[in-house]
């Protein structure tokens, strides 16, 4: 890297990590713990890339942003925040960030971003204002909850496209939040004044049923809910409709919990159909992949509840740990339900374990998934084989297929093994059951960077 990169946070141990890092990767640093020193060097024309935290003693990260788009057109700001919820990643967007972060973050990671920020072309700010993003979180009530890595990459995903016209495939398991995911890209959009129409199959029965939600839409929003259940006749008539939409049509959305391609391969879901809706897919995780998020979502359920007028209470950490040990088949949904089952069943202050294994029932606890996984793997990896050869038509691809198809898949299994053991070479060979120096030449071969994990709060 080659640059001049200014640090702004109060946290010591920060500023100091990233001017090391940040010096030893070949740029000249400027660090400080206070708003008003940064904004004086960007004043002077310093730095080619700024990394900011939100909260500082004397001002704020994000409020700072348009302040620094006017003085400097085109400096890049990365945003680090302890305040990792979905609001704080759609604000970076809208006032222009280049990247975000959430606290605590990798410090490869970071490394990574900072490097594309001053490779990255400068373009200049957009000169208007950004608009305030209004939503049901205006009243403090999140509509989407969750500090986990997964959750966060899906804030970031969210703010990106929100403001697009992309359409967006919603994805997961059932009760995971897929229609809340939708109708947060809505309402945070510069769309949120306009309709958010959920269509079903019904809507699509009479003639003009698609006539009918294009005029209810009125250039909003229109959502297909679970698209993977539609029969062919209605995926038919939902093809035509998309295929008529002109310059002022509604945005369109859809979710499906079923794998629409493979619904595809197998003849039950029309291919035209399924790239007309997957412009951007946004994958939410079930409750399994973000098991650290369900004190926070537990609490959010508390509070909703105390704020319905029920009496206030908290779990026991006996409690908290069978919730955490579960397996929540139903998601965030099942989750919800059973807080509040908790609320009106209990007159004690507290919840006790007991309380909550009469709840659960004689559910299994949170076991690794089985079967299906390597299943569905093969099936990806055979769908991803068969896309290719047709993208040949009547000719074969180059030769050395075995070899560019191993590569693609050790290349992310390593990368992915070495984050899971913070870059330890040892733990990774044994982990994955090769040799070390066997890892050493495939990191070589490979050309995978390799740096030894460290978080910071």
């Amino acid at each position: 890297m080659d640059g001049t990169v200014l640090v702004a946070d109060d946290d010591r141990t920060i500023r100091t990590v990233l001017t090391q890092a940040l010096t030893r990767a070949g740029c000249k640093v400027h660090a400080t713990s206070s708003m008003v020193t940064l904004m004086r060097w960007v004043d002077e024309g310093k730095g080619d890339l700024v990394i900011s935290d939100v909260v500082m003693p004397d001002g704020n990260g994000l409020e700072a942003l348009p302040e620094i788009g006017t003085k400097r057109p085109g400096l890049p700001v990365i945003v680090i925040s302890a305040q990792n919820t979905i609001m704080t990643a759609i604000q970076a967007a809208e006032k222009e960030a280049f990247d975000y972060l959430p606290k605590p973050f990798d410090l490869p990671d970071l490394m990574k971003r900072a490097a594309r920020a001053l490779d990255a072309p400068r373009k200049p700010r957009d000169s208007g204002q950004a608009k305030p993003a209004t939503s049901p979180a205006a009243g403090g009530d999140l509509p989407l909850v969750g500090r986990t890595p997964a959750m966060q990459e899906l804030y970031r995903l969210v703010a990106r496209v929100m403001n697009t016209d992309l359409p967006i495939l919603v994805t997961g398991e059932s009760g995971t939040g897929k229609s809340l995911t939708a109708r947060a890209v809505h309402d945070f959009s510069d769309r949120r004044t306009m309709p958010f129409v959920v269509a079903s199959a019904s809507d699509f029965t009479t003639i003009d049923g698609p006539s009918a939600i294009l005029g209810k839409a009125r250039g909003g929003t229109v959502l297909f809910d679970e698209v993977g259940d539609l029969d062919a006749d209605t995926q038919v008539r939902i093809t035509r409709m998309l295929d008529t939409l002109g310059d002022d049509a509604p945005r369109v959305m859809a979710t499906s919990q079923a794998d629409l391609a493979r619904k595809m391969d197998e003849g039950e879901f029309r291919q035209d159909l399924f790239y007309r809706l997957s412009g951007v897919t946004l994958a939410v995780p079930s409750l399994r992949e973000r098991v650290e998020d369900i004190p926070l979502l537990a609490e959010h359920f508390l509070a909703r509840a105390e704020r319905e007028g029920l009496a206030r209470r908290v779990f026991s950490d006996d409690a908290m740990t069978l919730f955490r040990r579960y397996s929540w088949p139903g998601n965030v949904r099942q989750l919800g339900n059973t807080v509040r089952r908790l609320m009106l069943t209990g007159s004690e202050g507290q919840i006790t374990r007991d309380e909550a294994e009469a709840v659960l029932g004689n559910q299994p606890a949170m076991e690794p998934l089985k079967g299906g996984d390597s299943d569905r793997l093969q099936g990806a990896v055979a769908r991803h084989l068969r896309r290719y050869f047709d993208l040949h038509g009547n000719v074969l691809p180059p030769p050395g297929l075995y070899q560019r198809i191993l590569r693609e898949v050790e290349a992310p299994l390593i990368e992915i093994a070495l984050d899971a053991t913070a870059g330890n070479q040892a733990k990774c060979a044994d982990l994955l059951g090769i040799n070390r120096n066997t890892l050493r030449k495939k990191i070589t071969d490979l050309d995978i960077h390799v740096t030894r994990r460290r978080k910071l709060m």
